[in-house]
């Protein structure tokens, strides 16, 4: 039709031409008129792209029983769901919560544990990601946010349900604090048609309106989402424990060949700080480890290696020449001997194969890390981290650049020291204190560390260079094999 309508008025306009009118007003006109078609045409795909991710309502076959590593947060998460579910007129006058927010760091399960919630209360599925609320153009986010409300019920009744779960993924972009775009009055408008729409929920509906929010930044959030009524609950996901890991990787290991040898419990032992996803990940990558091998099994060492690759990235074959292997197999030495030193037992695995992430690296194991960390425990974690560039100005009489992350992470132990009133200056407040004074107690720290570490080293020289040079060899040595080798030197 537009094209038409173009034809038209340029026909129109040759023909006032020939008859000598001036066409210079009636062309600004048709210029006006075809920008204001466009941008109505371009608003109204906008505002009717609410047949987004909302518009795809799902019935959840995921139960809570293949959410793993996550026990504290299922239950509580169900205890909040059993109170929406509830009427008001309970015995003991409880009424039931407005939402729910899954609050914790990407890749713990909370889409998954938003969609067992939504099995869990037989419940129609809706999600949405709170970057598809947020456009250019003024009032477009309000109306997608009201048309995923009603798209909710509307979708319930057609499936017979008594009740909707909405989940609206990065709550910190749909929900964060107004004022902070100041020229850009729609992220403002988005969440105050959020806050309406949460306001409106009624248990006397046909159909009850279940609301989860996620987000990693729950401090970003405005204030008034998570009044009293609205976001009432905030349930942690945080990384999984031993245990957690254990029982995640039970659950993605399951249906797949494993080899007799494969001890899971040491897996999870080895993966320290790996939230569900990347344990995922690491099964599928163990599986892609024996394809190449051509077996139809999968063996430990496919998990060790996929446990690298996971968290370091590939191989960079070729990148270090002999000379450089040789002081990277020192530093890593002086780690792996200053942290079998102070944390027996914690050494996993010693490698100096170059990785897309670091050029060599020690794997410790933790299997309970200290929620109050004490003075003697940082200053511990200080000297492991001073150990590599120790060790290089020891053999080789000089540090080199590979040490500045170690020294950079130093640096930051020293401050959480200082910080928690655990150094010299005492219980301090950080907003009075002379940076050139917390910088001088800072490495005074860091030299009284450093100088521990260089004597406990030049004692330990002969396992030291023992360690080195099979490492250099080898390329990989195992916890218990460096432990070995520390008690032949």
């Amino acid at each position: 039709m537009k094209e038409i309508a173009a034809a038209v008025v340029v026909a129109a306009l040759a023909v006032l031409a020939l008859n000598g009118v001036n066409i210079m007003p009636y062309i600004l006109v048709s210029i006006i008129g075809l920008m204001l078609v466009t941008r109505f045409e371009l608003f109204g795909k906008i505002t009717n792209g609410a047949k987004y991710s909302s518009e795809k309502g799902t019935l959840s076959d995921i139960s809570f029983d293949v959410v793993g590593g996550q026990d504290d947060a299922k239950e509580d998460l169900m205890e909040a769901l059993s109170l929406l579910k509830s009427s008001r007129n309970t015995k003991l006058g409880i009424k039931p919560l407005g939402g729910i927010l899954l609050q914790g760091p990407p890749g713990t399960g909370k889409t998954l544990m938003a969609r067992a919630a939504a099995n869990y209360t037989d419940s129609i599925f809706l999600a949405a990601s709170g970057s598809e609320f947020v456009e250019m153009y003024a009032g477009v986010g309000a109306k997608r946010v009201r048309d995923l409300f009603s798209k909710a019920r509307r979708l319930a009744r057609r499936h017979r349900k008594e009740s909707a779960m909405v989940f609206i993924d990065e709550m910190d972009v749909v929900g964060a604090k107004r004022g902070k775009v100041e020229s850009h009055m729609e992220y403002d408008q988005t969440l105050n048609q959020l806050l309406v729409e949460l306001d409106g929920i009624e248990d006397t509906s046909d159909v009850k309106l279940f609301v989860l929010g996620a987000t990693n930044r729950a401090d970003l959030l405005d204030e008034a989402l998570l009044r009293p009524g609205r976001f009432d609950r905030i349930v942690d996901i945080g990384l999984p424990d031993l245990d957690g890991r254990l029982a995640i990787l039970k659950i993605h290991c399951q249906g797949k060949p494993l080899a007799p040898d494969v001890d899971l419990t040491d897996i999870a032992h080895q993966t320290y700080g790996f939230s569900g996803a990347h344990l995922a990940n690491l099964a599928n990558e163990a599986a892609i480890q024996a394809m190449r091998r051509g077996d139809d099994n999968i063996m430990h060492n496919d998990f060790l290696e996929s446990i690298d690759k996971v968290q370091l990235g590939g191989i960079r074959e070729g990148l270090l020449s002999s000379a450089e292997k040789q002081r990277v197999a020192i530093h890593e030495s002086g780690h792996a001997l200053i942290s079998e030193l102070f944390f027996p037992g914690s050494v996993s695995t010693v490698t100096v194969v170059p990785r897309s992430k670091t050029l060599g690296f020690i794997r410790q194991k933790e299997d309970v890390a200290p929620v109050l960390q004490t003075e003697s425990y940082l200053k511990k974690q200080l000297c492991v981290l001073l150990a590599g560039g120790a060790a290089e100005e020891l053999v080789l009489g000089e540090g080199s650049t590979g040490a500045a992350n170690d020294y950079q992470r130093a640096t930051e132990i020293s401050k959480n020291i200082i910080v928690h009133g655990l150094s010299r200056l005492g219980i301090i407040n950080m907003d009075h204190i002379d940076n050139r004074e917390f910088n001088m107690v800072s490495s005074e720290i860091i030299k009284e560390s450093r100088d521990k570490v260089a004597g406990v080293l030049a004692s330990h020289r002969d396992a030291l260079d023992g360690a080195a040079a099979i490492l250099a060899e080898q390329e990989r040595i195992s916890g218990e094999d460096f432990r070995n080798l520390m008690h032949q030197g």
